[in-house]
């Protein structure tokens, strides 16, 4: 069985070697396997391999990771882009058989989601560990909260049959807060429900800028698997 790291590593330098063209506008996804794209494109930008990259960073940590390395970044603001992207690549906490995912590991799902919503092509890297009957079987979904609405929403939250926790940060006392300001709520959902509808209800809570249920923009998947090979499912 191959080790996690280098499933990483190969699933982001197959997903840029595969499906990055000269002149994309490419959003970059946030989290461990994710930067592994990053760090191909800029390798491939320094060896003369590929041109004319405009890279939209979904978090913070992207951004910055993707400045050192020398990537050309932007934000959608830019004109150059004009709100629109060829192609995002970023990583999933969960994904069911109908392509919906669970993001927000890391914090980033509101960014995530207007960059991945922006692009033409979503294209989802993942191992298979991350391949689930249901969404939350192994992973919460982060709901990202300003606040001033934090009870609001949690008491909103149960009142939908939900499990709700707020997410502390691990080397600093007290809760995470994203790059926007706000705190993060994770919620499991015991027992099955529709995907886009939870979605919808979700975002329709006052105080609520985003949740982590993807299902609005079907991905491409390139998921990793045991023997450390590299599986391409298109859009079902």
């Amino acid at each position: 069985m191959a080790e996690q790291s280098d499933v990483k590593r190969t699933l982001g330098t197959s997903a840029v070697d595969r499906f990055v063209k000269d002149g994309m506008r490419l959003g970059l996804g946030t989290g461990s396997t994710a930067i592994w794209v990053a760090r191909r494109v800029a390798e491939r930008l320094a060896d003369g391999s590929l041109h004319g990259i405009s890279a939209v960073a979904t978090s913070l940590q992207t951004d910055l990771e993707a400045r050192a390395l020398g990537i050309p970044v932007m934000t959608l603001n830019d004109s150059k882009l004009s709100g629109e992207l060829d192609l995002t690549i970023d990583g999933a906490d969960e994904v069911d058989p109908g392509f919906n995912l669970i993001k927000g590991g890391g914090g980033a799902l509101l960014k995530e989601k207007i960059v991945a919503y922006a692009s033409r092509k979503l294209l989802i890297i993942v191992d298979h560990t991350k391949l689930s009957a249901r969404l939350c079987d192994r992973f919460p979904i982060p709901v990202e909260v300003v606040v001033d609405a934090l009870e609001t929403v949690k008491k909103r939250l149960r009142d939908l049959g939900g499990e709700v926790t707020l997410r502390m940060a691990q080397r600093k006392a007290g809760p995470v807060v994203t790059d926007l300001g706000n705190l993060l709520l994770d919620v499991s959902f015991a027992g099955s429900f529709d995907p886009a509808e939870r979605e919808k209800e979700l975002k329709l809570i006052p105080g609520v800028l985003e949740n982590g249920l993807f299902t609005c923009k079907t991905p491409e998947l390139l998921v990793g698997l045991a023997d450390g090979g590299v599986e391409h499912r298109p859009r079902p």
